[in-house]
């Protein structure tokens, strides 16, 4: 079975992990792995300031709170998502306005958003799905429009681009996911991209507990104490050291990502030409990172067929995101009904697998799964 996903390791991991436990002898968080990680982000990307997280949904919990999220506000994200962005802002207290998604990608239609917007507005969560940038340009202009935050949900988007601007870095805050699915990975990991300086210092705070020990260690302070409502945001060294390791080898594996993505890409436009299928359409201010590679049938019952066909086939491909705005936990309180785009893609997507360790040979046994279905 060629399985859908393969975290790849590159032969550091260990290494630094055992500097961080034995060299360093710091395994807790802020340690000398995860500054050198944050310095890499910051230098590579010119981010203002990062901060690791445990994970993407903990820098999106980061977030909420440094913009004060409080009972009633109104956010505006996508259907089309992972549940974090949602639960973010949702256990703030947050109302979640659901808008639906463009016609040519599942990211959110700029376009439809204005229409959402009310006086209780604060924020709007962009989601640039499978690394893709949603448009940037008509967001921050509502943004600023209305005075609203724009939180990038980055998660899928590391070395990704908007116009030649790293995704992550246009929104008054960014995150970004290292959970093992991801082109880079740390079994589970986040980080904050803080590019408004007014957040710089309380988000340093509310990472730490909501004390002032990140200035305590850099003697800016003679004590540390609780100073703000905050939380344990910040992974352990180890973590950081793993991912350390992936990140001295960003390069070497998106272009191995890429030269995938293009395989398949190569292999089945013959199916769209023939108006079987669809396939990716990268939009022309953005980039592609090849976080994933997806098709989309032309219905649900197609698609099962085709899963299922291709398990047959020894392929493990998969669906994903179930529209949140019909999840048993939000239906009850939704009121959005014109957001068909995003039924369209939650029953019509379909991913391949995608991962570093993909061989030629595997893309063409997938391809030809693929191809020998709709011959049939």
């Amino acid at each position: 079975m060629i399985q859908f996903n393969k975290p790849y390791l590159t032969g550091k991991e260990a290494h630094y992990i055992f500097q961080a436990v034995y060299d360093n002898n710091h395994i807790s968080g802020n340690g000398v792995f995860t500054k050198k990680s944050q310095i890499f982000f910051e230098k590579r990307y010119g981010f203002n300031k990062t901060l690791l997280t445990t994970s993407c949904t903990d820098a999106l919990e980061m977030s909420a709170m440094l913009i004060n999220i409080e009972v009633g506000d109104e956010v505006i994200m996508p259907s089309f998502t992972f549940v974090s962005t949602a639960n973010a802002f949702i256990r703030q207290g947050a109302k979640i306005i659901f808008a639906d998604s463009e016609k040519n990608t599942p990211n959110i239609d700029a376009d439809k958003i204005e229409e959402l917007i009310t006086p209780k507005t604060k924020a709007i969560v962009p989601v640039h799905y499978a690394g893709m940038a949603c448009d940037m340009d008509k967001i921050m202009h509502l943004a600023r429009k209305y005075n609203l935050f724009v939180i990038e949900d980055a998660a899928q988007a590391i070395d990704s681009f908007y116009k030649g601007k790293p995704l992550g870095s246009i929104g008054h805050l960014g995150t970004f996911s290292f959970h093992e699915t991801k082109n880079i990975q740390s079994g589970e990991g986040g980080l904050l991209i803080i590019n408004d300086k007014q957040f710089e210092k309380r988000a340093e705070i509310i990472w730490e507990k909501g004390t002032n020990r990140a200035e305590f260690f850099r003697g800016e302070v003679d004590k540390y104490g609780w100073v703000d409502v905050g939380s344990s945001f910040l992974p352990a060294d180890m973590i950081a050291a793993f991912l350390y390791a992936q990140l001295e080898n960003l390069d070497k594996i998106q272009n191995k990502r890429k030269f995938i993505w293009n395989k398949y890409f190569e292999k089945l436009e013959i199916l769209e030409k023939a108006g079987f299928i669809s396939l990716p359409k990268i939009p022309e201010y953005a980039s592609n990172n090849a976080h994933m590679f997806y098709l989309l049938c032309k219905s649900i019952k197609e698609r099962t067929e085709l899963i299922n066909f291709l398990k047959d086939k020894n392929v493990y491909s998969v669906f994903h995101y179930l529209p949140l705005h019909k999840s048993e936990f939000y239906k009850k309180l939704n009121t959005n009904n014109n957001i068909e785009e995003c039924n369209r893609y939650s029953n019509t997507l379909l991913r391949l697998p995608m991962f570093y360790e993909l061989t030629d040979e595997n893309i063409l046994q997938i391809c030809n799964a693929v191809i020998e279905f709709y011959n049939a």
